[in-house]
């Protein structure tokens, strides 16, 4: 006889929601997770709600307000004086935003009657796992009828940039600075690079993002990507293109990082250097091979549109499978996996995964680009609209940014969604509903939108689409 029904491998985003998605379908359910918070205590959550997403979104919320104190106050007719910013304060406050979330969910286990197993847990044949808790070692061994992976990934370390945790750091050196540096040096211009750049670039640091691809925001429409470089550019913030890594020197004083690019060699002399090169997945030492668990040439397990592994009762899920590294996805993967358990017959859309990157302004975006819409062959039509046409973007002060919807051009089906601008996080939510069930561009343009809005622009576009818009 088993001792569960289900046995989860990590408490992130992917992990506990699967958890107590599990508890509520009526099977009994446990969690082995390992890992702590900023501090060093056992924390539920994972590297989001502890290490990632959240703490970075409490330090941009910080820096943006910092920022929009120092420099679009005044058109608003507040005098605030010499603005400083705490960072101290700023750490506490963030460490208990985290505190909080990470508490919410040791709750949620007690209240779904969720067992939460400290330690690492290892997987065994007959779907068995191995739990290492303590400095004692101390070893429990459990079983269950069916098996979740979901222990997450960890950051790239490059070997020309070791970590030091202080000076050379991943993004959780990234969220701890107990300072501002003078001078920061980003590797690395995906999301974790550009937003944790932006916080301390906000707060004073000059900053300089080296990234390696031609283009800035590859994965973004171009359109929208080419409109946030210069406004970041505007702003302060240093972004070289095509800057490959030669090698990184540290000295008492400084870290010069030399870098190439179409036009030889450069140094860039810094304080502090982030390496934000990408994350792995953390399959290493989860017992993947001892048990014959399939994995792909880079560490990621293989699994089917199902999330099932190539070994029976064994499910993965989030990032140490297939797809984009983001929480909204592990969650709803985590979901679809347990009701899966349960006998029932969900669904997980890979195409409505909404993207967002929270700079200020935000860019958000769900479906595909112009370029790849291009690149397949397919015959789009595209309806823009800025924000600088917008009532409310200009009641706010903040007139940047613009709404780009692509549409078939022979169904006008939404193919993608695309949205630069202030709250972009929260208007491609609608774009996801409309996607979801596989509207046309003219269902969002005859949606009566409330005035006066952001989501206003939204409709716009749409009607930009038929060459209609009203307001520019």
């Amino acid at each position: 006889m088993t001792d569960y029904d289900v046995i989860v491998l990590g408490g992130g985003p992917g992990g506990y929601v699967a958890a107590i998605r599990c508890a509520q379908l009526g099977l009994k359910t446990a969690c082995i997770d390992d890992g702590v918070d900023g501090q060093g205590k056992s924390s539920l959550g994972g590297v989001c709600l502890n290490v990632g997403c959240i703490p970075s979104k409490a330090l941009l919320e910080t820096s943006h307000h910092f920022y929009h104190a120092r420099h679009d106050f005044p058109a608003h007719g507040i005098r605030t004086g010499d603005v400083q910013i705490d960072v101290a304060a700023m750490q506490r406050r963030k460490q208990q935003v985290v505190t909080s979330l990470t508490g919410g969910i040791a709750l949620l286990f007690a209240k779904h009657r969720v067992t939460h197993i400290k330690g690492h847990g290892c997987l065994l044949a007959g779907r068995r796992v191995r739990v290492v808790a303590g400095e004692a070692d101390d070893e429990q061994i459990f079983s269950a009828s069916n098996m979740i992976v979901a222990t997450g990934s960890s950051p790239v370390e490059l070997a020309a940039a070791p970590f030091d945790g202080e000076r050379i750091v991943d993004s959780t050196g990234a969220l701890a600075f107990t300072a501002v540096p003078k001078r920061l040096g980003v590797i690395g211009g995906g999301v974790i690079g550009l937003e944790l750049g932006s916080v301390w670039s906000r707060l004073g640091a000059k900053t300089t993002l080296l990234v390696r691809g031609e283009q800035f925001l590859a994965k973004a429409d171009q359109q929208l990507a080419r409109a946030v470089q210069q406004d970041l550019e505007d702003e302060g913030l240093g972004i070289c293109l095509g800057a490959k890594l030669v090698s990184v020197k540290k000295s008492a004083k400084q870290i010069t990082v030399t870098y190439a690019d179409g036009d030889g060699e450069h140094k860039l002399q810094v304080d502090k250097l982030l390496v934000a090169a990408g994350r792995r997945p953390n399959t290493g030492d989860i017992g993947a091979e001892d048990i014959g668990l399939k994995l792909d040439a880079r560490g990621f397990i293989d699994v089917d549109a199902d999330c099932r592994t190539n070994l029976p009762g064994i499910f993965a899920i989030g990032d140490v499978v297939r797809g984009p590294m983001l929480a909204h996805k592990a969650s709803e993967e985590g979901v679809a996996v347990a009701e899966r358990i349960a006998g029932q017959q969900p669904e997980v859309n890979d195409a409505t995964i909404p993207f967002v990157i929270y700079t200020w302004p935000e860019i958000a975006w769900v479906g595909r680009s112009s370029e790849q819409l291009q690149a397949e062959g397919i015959d789009f039509v595209s309806g823009v609209f800025p924000f600088l046409a917008n009532g409310r973007a200009h009641a706010s002060g903040d007139t940047r940014g613009m709404v780009k919807i692509l549409a078939d051009a022979r169904t006008d089906r939404i193919l993608g969604v695309h949205i630069y601008g202030a709250n972009a996080s929260e208007l491609i939510a609608e774009a996801v509903v409309a996607m979801a069930f596989a509207a046309s561009a003219e269902d969002l343009a005859r949606t009566i939108h409330a005035h006066p809005t952001l989501s206003e622009a939204i409709h716009e576009a749409a009607l930009a689409v038929d060459k209609r818009p009203i307001h520019i």
